[in-house]
């Protein structure tokens, strides 16, 4: 059995945490998720905390910690947002906008628009884009839907990053020096 499985997940009591058929339906002050239970899985309410037990030894031995931090990462996204912040480098790359929608000028003929899908939001401060919400997985796909646009180019750097993010750059072609080899 997993050792992260077997730990059980305190909860405050501003969240409210319910079990209806194979669905937990998790809600707190930054939102509301509802996460599909597997058919081998077991999950126990308590006061103020979740168990979850697997209902047969071998056949969820894989999902048993994994669900159990999906639940976790739920309970941590509801009571406080997921962030990621991408920031934008180079000459002429501009982000607008804030809230559901994002304007880019990443140096191509056009702007790009991307509109936030249900439950994340944008906030642009500096050419920095954070994005905001209270899924995990959500937050870290529209973040590196983003980041795709634009990859960071390993010879000058520019591009969309994760903030913090390092490149590693590559060393261009070297300048061939005509006439200079031999004077005597």
């Amino acid at each position: 059995m997993s050792r992260i499985g077997k730990k059980p997940i305190i909860f405050d009591k501003e969240i409210k945490v319910s079990k209806v058929n194979n669905i937990v339906s998790i809600v707190g002050p930054k939102g509301k998720l509802d996460i599909v239970v597997p058919d081998d899985i077991d999950v126990l309410i308590a006061d103020g905390s979740i168990e979850v037990k697997p209902k047969s030894a071998v056949a969820s031995k894989s999902m048993h910690g994994l669900f159990r931090s999906l639940l976790q990462n739920a309970i941590a996204g509801v009571k406080q947002e997921w962030s990621k912040t991408l920031e934008l480098v180079g000459v002429g790359f501009k982000v607008e906008g804030s809230g559901g929608n994002l304007t880019l000028s990443l140096g191509f003929s056009h702007p790009i628009k991307i509109t936030a899908p249900v439950g994340i939001t944008f906030q642009v401060a500096e050419n920095k884009i954070t994005v905001r919400g209270a899924d995990k997985y959500l937050v870290g796909e529209v973040a590196a839907g983003i980041r795709r646009l634009k990859k960071p180019d390993p010879y000058k750097g520019k591009g969309i990053r994760y903030l913090g993010e390092y490149i590693r750059k590559k060393v261009g072609k070297a300048a061939k020096t005509v006439g200079a080899a031999t004077t005597k």
